[in-house]
């Protein structure tokens, strides 16, 4: 139980007082009521003595008396009424709350933090040993006071308030006080009629209330004089008749009211009575709805009739209403203004409360009298106990023992006799349940065994408790016998406490009587409210011994259903029990704290029960117990509404809502409703206030995306707009790195090849991946779009209305616009008018409840569905703010050992000045071509915003895929033809005879923006004018091709343009678009180029080559692709040219179906020198061979273009991989100039149209393909080839060594350094009959292929010597000279004349001379092996 102010040794004496009656006359009462109090009421603050009292046993032994108390009161002679007491007790309990304003004495021990009433304690679970330590310190300690005061309140009224009953005489009248006033006309008359009117009712049967404790009841009469206003002789002479009459023991003289009132306002004089009055006792009452009751008074005074306790009907005396029809626990709002909206730490106790009405009313009391007046009246007290009270109660006592030994014949004394009954035959107690319902025995007044009763009563009432326990023991005894349970259980109860209270403690408490007395009044007489006195005077003795356990069952054991309030207190008594005890049961205590506030609840205690609930909840809170937090904040939120706590009822209902709740749907549905309802009332109170925090839906933050810029424009038909940045689209790491590579390229560019340091990646959305350490920039007049991710934690769909973003704007001349859609994701859009600093701080919106499925305007309410009407639900408005919490920051050895974080500043914009806004269109833009295929499309720049722009690029990572067409397209003619074919190049019409023959122009890669240094993904876009005014628009060509290899390509351009009009904040703004691109496969081209082994050309130089290209249609008829023709095969190169095709079937036309495969030969010369000459690095000249009757420029747009971009991005491979490959040191010269034999630079170009039949029209597709030849004799593709990986090795463990690599030339390079071919005859016819040797002139010609001197040996003294060769080819002998040596000038060649001598017929193979070549300034000899090339047969006939 908790902490009591009184021990449990005072507590008993002051629960079980003499009372004293008092019978005012009119007058007496008249002059009390001058200090608004009733003569009882006068006497309450003195009733206790100050000092010890003696008195004599019925042995002559000296008893002192400590602390004796009376209790005086008003003659009432109705037995109060039970719902008049219920009513009474429940009042007292609401008005004693927990003081506020108390200094918590916090004690740390373990996890817990309890703050029980008025101190907080801590406790843990588990229980460990420190725990304990800090706990027994506690309960030691004076400081640890866990008061439950309205407990005490109940319990004091409570025992006060215990009607009489015939079966005890505790509290009978034992002497009644006869007073009248020195006023009065004939006192001593008066005083005649007030005797008689006592003995009226005691001895009248029509009174059967209240009760006395033996018939000659000791009167004493008191004379009551006003100082101020009435006559001193008068009262002295009146005072000394009394005495001749009555004795100077049975009379007094009070003198009260030395001032008059109104000069009550000159000094201030304690009032004692204030705290009796609150507690106003049960016989302070006047009409309940139980009953009236029958008041009575002299009959004299019927005209004017007052209530005998002074409380006039219609004067409220102590500022409480006496209106108790309505409802009893109802507050009385309009004194106490404030009740209604503190919180529960806040509420008034009882004195302040009282104390509020007090100065509301204007009353005081005891104002007319003095110090000296209390001093009179405490003296007054003494005197009447010292002389008639306790006197009277020793004679009693003497007499019962008297009369008791003379009925029984027992020996001189009860004190003796005590021996004789305990060593006795005892007689064997029945158990309970054998005893037969026997309560409705009643004894008669003068039976002996109630003269045993009365007499342990007696002595109980003066603190005598050895005599009384054995009183008690005796009664108990012939009470059983009898079976008198009722009477049984009164003597068990009694006899328990006097056994404890008796000084020295001789025995133990007696627990099992009262265990005994509380089952007999509970089950045997129904009567609870003994019950209930035998249990709280039991547990208070229980606890003072520490039997905390035990208590805590006795309290537990009389909670019940006929009394909620009764419950409550004693189940919160038991909940401190638990966790008092020495090892606290903190979990125990929080259940049962549960328990009382349901049934403070019922009881209507709403102010307990929500306290009872917040103490538990500290128990409760954060273990994981998710339904029964729900369950406490549930009743803790509807309690504090019913308070109209609506702060505490909101935060209580948004825990039930915040947390992860494993509650049903319709649970989470029901606690919503009711915490929008609060809510509602609670934003009804302060409607200009700020609004509230929401706590539902959840916002997750840092997915917040903000978006600056229009939305994206749907498709139009052909016209598509670009891509650009939506928040559609999904973050991906790697296409942002990319955008993010692209943007520096172009700057670069701009810069001059200088990235400035102040540049920045532009980002259009931000979120929790971009870099949000700066201020974002955003544009005026251009919308700034936040998307706010909700998450709804709750089973039960939330509607979100009227939502907007908040914001805060510097300067003040902004205005904002907003709209929303509700989804998981809100995007909520800002349009700035003005440049500044903008916040955005949070949102706005409106939390609602769909209910049920209700369909408005024929729209189902679906979970989230916006619908036409919101009113569905209860909605309430309020605001959650945006907190982005920025990166963890990771860098410098503080950041890293401890825990910071950034800044992220992605709703910080700075709004800037106007900037030109960009749209681009794509028109017949294809998602869908053949490898190589050439489309035509649009593209329309329009600006949409108030500025010209100006520099607009766009830069791509796949140059080769586009081309706006170089400076040569406007020069070239459009002919009729391809115009009526709609063909995407330039054509002209050519005679028949050129068939076959080259047609020849130049181009220079300069004008088609592949310069030397240049960047060929950053193109220049042709405006006119190279400006783009507001509101304009230009559509441009653009020539598609299809990238060589198949599947879908997404091809990322970004258009870069800046403002005329430099801005110092924003350099320049940037497009998006994303092309995705289908290609299906069409041609595949391979081709090789080798030495033609005709020597001479027309011009007599060396140096014609054969080009073979292998041309196979791989297309799989997917696309309705019925043929292609090859119309042209072009080359451009700077030093060689196509000069005519060698085909066999010269007019044949060139078609391939599906899965064929073509092959064509070319003839390939050197340009002439002097066309060489006067081209510059990087002018190309392109050779047209023509399939057809048009020709196709291929130096001009788009032709040119592709190429050139193809050729660019295969320069830039080779280059990668030559960076690759580079080793420390560079190659040697010698190597060189050999590699460059080997090394010839012819790029071919297959033009071609595809027939396509697609819904039943024939359509003309047209492409190219390009092959770059780099080296003689290698196979060149058109497409990528897929590099195999090479198989996996295992790894070798080896040592270096210090070997310098030698860089030999490979076979195939040497070979190409010097050219030899062999002049004879095919066949030889000789007659061997006539010559048996014959010689043949053979020339072997020997041509350099490098442009420095080579020096040569030819070696003929070379014999094959495989026995292979020599079965086929037979041998021979060279003739003369068997070794030359000789030195060739560059691109030189030299012929020698050969003798090969034969022996007989046959076939020989004459390729067998060795060459060995070497750099004229180089010592290193290579060999160049020949034997690899054709064998060089010759037919030996005889003749």
């Amino acid at each position: 139980m908790a902490q009591c102010v009184q021990s449990v040794q005072e507590l008993i004496p002051d629960s079980f007082v003499p009372c004293v009656a008092a019978l005012c006359s009119d007058e007496a009462e008249r002059l009390t009521r001058l200090n608004h109090l009733s003569f009882a009421e006068l006497l309450k603050p003195f009733s206790r003595l100050t000092s010890e009292v003696h008195m004599r046993d019925p042995n002559n032994q000296l008893h002192i008396i400590k602390n004796l108390k009376i209790a005086v009161s008003n003659i009432i002679t109705q037995p109060p009424q039970p719902g008049a007491i219920r009513k009474l007790l429940n009042d007292v309990v609401s008005g004693s709350q927990p003081a506020e304003g108390l200094v918590a004495n916090v004690i740390t021990a373990g996890d817990y933090d309890l703050n029980i009433s008025d101190r907080s304690i801590k406790a843990s679970v588990p229980w460990y040993s420190n725990w304990k330590d800090t706990l027994m310190e506690l309960k030691e300690s004076s400081l640890y006071t866990a008061t439950t005061p309205w407990f005490e309140s109940y319990r004091e009224t409570f025992l006060q308030s215990m009607p009489a009953s015939d079966h005890e005489f505790l509290n009978h009248y034992l002497a009644c006080m006869l007073v009248a006033s020195s006023n009065e006309v004939e006192p001593m008359e008066q005083f005649s009629k007030l005797s008689q009117e006592q003995h009226r009712i005691q001895h009248n049967n029509d009174y059967s209330y209240p009760k006395w404790f033996i018939p000659n009841t000791l009167k004493y009469y008191v004379l009551l004089h006003d100082v101020s206003a009435g006559d001193e002789q008068r009262a002295e002479s009146i005072y000394e008749e009394m005495k001749q009459k009555y004795g100077t023991q049975g009379c007094y003289l009070l003198k009260i009211n030395s001032r008059t009132s109104n000069r009550a306002s000159d000094e201030q004089i304690p009032d004692p009575w204030s705290q009796y009055l609150q507690k106003s006792s049960i016989q302070n009452q006047e009409s309940y709805e139980d009953g009236p009751c029958t008041i009575t008074s002299n009959k004299n005074s019927d005209s004017n009739l007052l209530s005998l306790d002074g409380l006039d009907n219609e004067v409220k005396v102590d500022g409480l209403p006496n209106n108790f029809r309505a409802h009893p626990l109802q507050l009385d709002q309009s004194s106490d203004p404030s009740n209604s909206i503190d919180g529960p730490d806040h509420v008034k106790s009882a004195s302040s409360l009282h104390e509020t009405k007090k100065a509301n009313t204007g009353i005081i009391h005891g104002a007319c009298l003095t110090l000296t007046d209390h001093d009179r009246i405490r003296q007054f007290i003494q005197e009447f106990t010292f002389r008639g009270l306790l006197p009277h109660i020793e004679k009693t006592i003497r007499q019962l023992n008297d009369q008791l030994i003379s009925r029984k014949g027992l020996s001189r004394s009860l004190f003796s006799a005590t021996k004789k009954w305990f060593s006795g035959s005892k007689v064997p107690e029945k158990s309970i349940n054998e005893l037969k319902n026997t309560s409705g025995l009643l004894y008669p007044p003068e039976a002996p065994e109630l003269q045993i009763r009365k007499m342990a009563d007696l002595c109980f009432l003066v603190q005598h408790y050895d005599l009384a326990y054995s009183c008690y023991h005796t009664a108990k005894k012939d009470f059983l016998n009898d079976q008198a349970m009722l009477y049984a259980a009164g003597a068990l109860e009694m006899a328990a406490v006097s056994a404890f209270l008796q000084p020295g403690a001789p025995r133990p408490y007696p627990a099992h009587y009262m265990d005994t007395a509380i089952q007999t009044y509970r089950d045997i007489c129904r009567n609870m409210v003994l019950a209930e006195r035998c249990v709280l005077l039991s547990a208070e003795i229980l606890k003072s011994q520490s039997k905390y356990s035990e208590a805590a069952a006795l309290l537990i054991r009389l909670t019940s259903e006929d009394s909620d309030l009764r419950s409550a207190l004693l189940l919160e008594q038991a909940a401190h029990c638990f966790i008092n005890m020495k090892s606290p049961m903190v979990r125990k205590y929080a259940f049962h704290m549960i328990l009382a506030g349901h049934r403070f609840s019922k009881a209507g205690q709403k102010k307990h029960a929500l306290r009872c609930y917040c103490q538990a909840m500290q128990v409760y809170k954060g273990k994981g117990w998710s339904l029964a937090e729900d369950h406490i904040n549930f009743t803790i939120g509807r309690q504090s509404y019913t308070l109209r706590q609506l702060d505490n009822a909101v935060s209580a209902f948004r825990h039930i809502l915040i947390n992860e709740s494993k509650q049903s749907a319709a649970q989470q549905g029901a606690f919503l409703r009711e915490y929008l309802y609060v809510y509602k009332n609670v934003s009804q109170l302060s409607p200009d206030g700020p609004l509230p925090q929401l706590p539902l839906p959840y916002i997750n933050s840092s997915a917040t995306r903000v978006f600056f810029g229009h939305d994206r424009r749907p498709a139009d038909g052909e016209k598509q707009a670009a891509t650009h940045v939506s928040l559609d689209q999904e973050y991906d790491s790697e296409s942002s790195q990319q955008w993010r590579e692209l943007e520096e390229q172009v700057v670069a560019v701009v810069n001059k090849g200088i990235i400035p340091s102040s540049f920045y990646p532009t980002q259009y959305c931000l979120n929790s991946y971009s870099d949000n350490s700066r201020f974002p920039l955003a544009v005026v007049e251009e919308p700034i779009t936040v998307e706010v991710a909700f998450r709804n934690p709750l089973k039960v769909p939330l509607l979100l209305t009227d939502l907007s973003l908040l914001w805060k704007f510097q300067p003040k001349d902004f205005s904002g616009k907003d709209n929303e859609e509700v989804k998981e994701l809100a995007r909520l859009k800002l349009f700035p008018h003005h440049i500044g600093e903008l916040h955005i701080l949070g949102v706005v919106y409106n939390l609602g409840t769909i209910q049920g499925s209700m369909t408005v305007d024929g729209i189902g309410a679906l979970p989230g569905c916006h619908t036409g009407k919101h009113s569905l639900g209860m909605s309430v408005r309020g605001r959650q703010d945006l907190e982005i919490q920025g990166p963890r920051l990771n860098n410098t050895k503080e950041e890293k050992t401890s825990i910071k974080y950034g800044p992220d500043r992605r709703l910080d914009p700075i709004i800037t000045e106007e900037m030109p806004l960009l749209e681009v269109f794509f028109i017949h833009f294809p998602t869908g071509l053949l490898c190589g295929e050439i489309r035509k499309a649009y593209v329309e720049f329009v600006n949409v915003s108030k500025c010209p722009l100006t520099a607009l690029k766009v830069v791509s990572k796949r140059p080769e895929f586009f081309t706006f067409g170089g400076n040569t397209a406007v020069l070239t003619p459009l002919s009729p033809s391809a115009s009526e074919n709609c063909s995407a190049y330039k054509t002209v019409v050519t005679d028949s005879t050129s068939v076959c023959t080259a047609l020849t122009s130049s181009a220079s890669s300069v004008d088609f923006g592949i310069g030397i240094g240049s960047q060929p993904e950053v193109i220049p876009v042709p405006l006119p004018d190279t400006v783009l005014l507001p509101g304009a628009s230009v559509q441009l060509p653009m020539w598609l091709r299809g990238p060589d290899e198949e599947g879908v390509h997404e091809i990322n351009f970004l258009f870069y343009y800046e403002s005329v009009k430099k801005q110092p904040k924003i350099r320049h703004r940037i497009l998006r678009h994303t092309a995705v691109i289908c290609t299906s496969r069409s041609l595949n081209v391979r081709a090789t180029v080798c030495r033609s082994n005709s020597l001479e050309d027309e011009e007599g130089r060396g140096g014609n080559m054969l080009v073979f290209v292998d041309v196979e249609n791989t297309n799989t008829s997917e696309a309705g692709v019925k043929e292609f023709h090859i119309v042209q095969v072009s080359s451009s190169s700077k030093h060689w040219k196509l000069q005519n095709s060698v085909n066999l079937a010269e007019n044949k036309e060139a078609k391939l179906a599906s899965r064929e495969k073509g092959k064509f030969c070319f003839k390939a010369v050197r340009c002439k020198e002097k066309e060489a000459a006067v081209q510059s690095s990087e002018r190309y000249t392109f050779a047209d061979i023509i399939f057809g009757n048009e020709q196709i420029i291929s130096s001009a747009s788009p032709c040119a273009d592709f190429f050139y971009r193809s050729l660019s991005s295969e320069l830039k491979k080779s280059q990668a991989q030559l960076s690759l490959h580079t080793e420390k040191h560079s190659i040697e010269d010698a190597v060189r100039l050999i590699q460059k034999c080997s090394e010839v630079d012819l790029n071919i170009i297959i033009l071609w149209k595809a027939y396509v039949v697609e819904d039943s029209k024939q359509l003309i597709l047209e492409g190219q393909h390009h092959v770059i030849l780099r080296t003689i004799g290698k196979e060149a593709f058109s497409y990528p080839q897929k590099q195999e990986l090479p198989e996996m090795e295992l790894l070798k463990f080896f040592r270096p060594e210090n070997t310098a690599v030698s860089s030999r030339p490979s076979v195939d390079q040497l070979s190409n350094l010097i050219k030899t071919s062999l002049h004879y005859p095919e066949s030889f016819n000789h007659p061997f009959h006539q010559k048996s040797l014959c010689l043949v002139p053979v020339t072997l010609l020997l041509s350099n292929c490098s442009k420095a001197d080579v020096d040569v040996i030819v070696d003929l003294r070379h014999k094959t010597t495989s026995p292979e060769a020599l079965e086929i080819h037979g041998s021979f002998t060279w003739l003369g000279q068997t070794q030359y040596k000789l030195q060739l000038k560059s691109q030189e060649i030299h012929s020698l004349q050969l003798k090969a001598c034969f022996v007989h017929t046959g076939v020989y193979n004459l390729g067998t001379p060795r060459v060995f070549a070497k750099l004229s300034d180089q010592v290193t000899v290579f060999e160049t092996s020949q034997q690899n090339s054709m064998p060089a047969l010759i037919i030996i006939n005889n003749m």
